[in-house]
């Protein structure tokens, strides 16, 4: 991804202070409704130990235990979920929810109640689905369940990207002085190694079917970063049967075109033989893998796909348009609703664009289109192609740091994100926060529920279920 520019802002960094008002206060922020389906809800906070500093303008973390107190109505909230255990990184799911019902609740730890992530940038709502207890300090915050896709589950599909393995330094931004960026903690693993490894395990436990990865896969195309990122990925399953990848701008052979010799992402994860894009069925469902940086440059100017790749892809839809499709690809095909300024690094070439919305005007089947690239979490529909889904998900190696898990029913599909939820990553991406000044939330994490929660009733039902992932890897995890 080529990152927004933003204001000239240096970031708040004083000297750490470890002497709190009293050993006892804690301060709960961040609270985020991250998850959100007909059955369940999964909500996230961080606790900090108050009038501490990190010497980076953070609190100290406080460890300490975590509970969401519940209910269908803000003056009785008479049921409760807790974590089990003690953290500073707060995550606490909500089960046996009922589909179309409105909920309220308030997420405390300590007696301290958590307030919500701001994002006032985008006028947006971090912590449901309602303006409801907004107003107040630490609620009750509402949400009101969607209803279950249609029909009968299928499938389950993981949608992540920009893995970045290699990576050292997070949010650097070049022209912009005095933006510094975040790197891990001395002695600590890597983060994208971090986050990577959590992503696998996440996507599974959450019963992804296969995965998809929508590029940046590395951060510059070592050889060593894409093999370390086969290595992790293969703990999903086998590539080509249980994950697929395709190319980001980062994942570009340097100073060469894509397919020559010394393409280290094509070596990698197609035998250095033949395009790194495809189609592929899984039980009647095409998946269809764009390279968008399939050209010559230098990552930071817009995608494009080279005239051959144009051409079969338009082919593939135009003759069998009714067919059932997902695509993705790691370029968006446009980025709306920015709180940053946007350019033209941050899409597809605009010509191809339109070229690929006017093919799926012309293709009733494909309802869902995957990028990466913006880092961000959005969903878009577009009135050319109405019936086409375009979803950007948020990076998975820094904050909100997570993937979203498509379910396909017979009926309809949903998209839920979740975040990777090892201890690793929750203190990784905590840290990630820090990104753009503090300003990273307001951009990344989606101004509204519907960002990264949807539901969206569809013909589905030429779709077969498709056999799990690897027995193999799903018995060895």
């Amino acid at each position: 991804m080529q990152r927004p520019r933003l204001p000239a802002v240096a970031p708040r960094r004083t000297a750490p202070s470890r002497t709190p008002r009293s050993p006892d206060t804690v301060s709960a922020v961040h609270l985020e409704l991250v998850t959100l389906l007909e059955d369940r809800a999964v909500i996230t906070w961080f606790t900090g130990t108050s009038a501490t500093d990190n010497g980076q303008g953070r609190m100290l973390p406080a460890v300490t235990e975590g509970e969401v107190v519940y209910g269908t109505h803000p003056a009785r909230l008479n049921r409760t979920a807790s974590e089990g255990r003690r953290t500073a990184h707060h995550t606490v799911e909500l089960t046996d929810l009922e589909p179309g019902q409105t909920y309220y609740y308030r997420a405390h730890s300590r007696g301290s109640a958590a307030t919500p992530t701001p994002l006032h940038l985008v006028r947006g709502n971090a912590a449901g689905t309602s303006p409801h207890g907004l107003g107040s300090r630490g609620g009750p915050y509402s949400f009101t369940t969607p209803e279950p896709p249609p029909g009968r589950h299928v499938m389950s599909i993981a949608l992540c990207n920009d893995l970045h393995l290699g990576e050292t330094t997070a949010g650097l931004m070049a022209g912009v002085p005095l933006l510094r960026g975040i790197s891990q903690e001395h002695g600590l693993a890597p983060y994208p190694e971090i986050m990577a490894r959590a992503l696998v395990d996440e996507a599974r436990r959450r019963g992804a079917d296969r995965l998809l990865a929508a590029g940046d896969i590395s951060a510059g195309g070592a050889p060593r970063d894409l093999l370390e990122a086969r290595r992790i990925l293969d703990g999903f399953g086998e590539h080509g049967q249980d994950y697929f990848v395709v190319r980001g701008n980062h994942d570009r052979p340097r100073d060469r075109s894509p397919g020559e010799p010394g393409d280290s992402f094509q070596d990698g994860f197609f035998g250095g033989d033949g395009p790194a894009y495809f189609t592929r069925d899984l039980g009647g469902l095409r998946i269809v893998g764009l390279d968008t940086y399939d050209k010559r440059g230098n990552g930071g100017d817009a995608g494009g796909l080279s005239p051959e790749q144009l051409h079969w892809f338009r082919t593939q839809l135009k003759a069998d348009g009714e067919r059932p499709t997902v695509v993705f690809g790691h370029h968006p095909l446009t980025v709306r609703h920015s709180a940053f300024p946007v350019t033209s690094g941050q899409r597809l070439n605009r010509r191809q664009a339109r070229s690929i919305i006017d093919a799926y005007a012309m293709a009733p089947g494909v309802f869902l289109h995957h990028s990466g690239h913006t880092h961000r979490n959005k969903r878009t529909v577009l009135p050319r192609a109405g019936h086409v889904t375009l979803q950007e998900v948020g990076a998975a190696k820094d904050y909100p740091g997570g993937f979203v898990l498509l379910r396909v029913h017979t009926g309809g599909y949903a998209l839920n994100y979740y975040k990777s939820n090892s201890e690793p990553a929750r203190e990784w991406s905590e840290r990630g926060r820090r990104v753009a000044a503090g300003l990273w939330p307001q951009y990344a994490f989606g101004r509204s529920v519907r960002d990264r929660n949807s539901v969206t009733a569809r013909d589905l039902s030429g779709i077969t279920p498709c056999r799990p992932a690897s027995a193999a890897v799903r018995g060895a995890l």
